[in-house]
């Protein structure tokens, strides 16, 4: 089975090794079918410590590295100005 990849912004790198990725998912009302944007936070192993705030970033499914930590980043797509 293909691992999961998921796209989004950086929202905190306070912690070592580790970055919140907060990531967008578009979806239309059950009844209305208006667009509705509902946002998830992910915690990522960052290795190299490489991403900061603002950095959008791909990040895949692994195996758990700790309690709360089950994806890892894969690339940084754009940096931060």
């Amino acid at each position: 089975m293909p691992k999961k990849e998921k796209q989004g912004i950086v929202i905190s790198n306070k912690m070592d090794k580790t970055v919140v990725v907060k990531v967008a998912d578009y979806e239309p009302h059950p009844k209305y079918k208006k667009i509705i944007e509902s946002n998830k936070n992910y915690k990522a192993h960052d290795e190299n410590n490489v991403c900061n705030e603002g950095d959008i970033v791909r990040i895949v499914e692994s195996r758990p590295i700790s309690g709360s930590k089950r994806w890892k980043v894969a690339e940084v797509v754009e940096q931060a100005r």
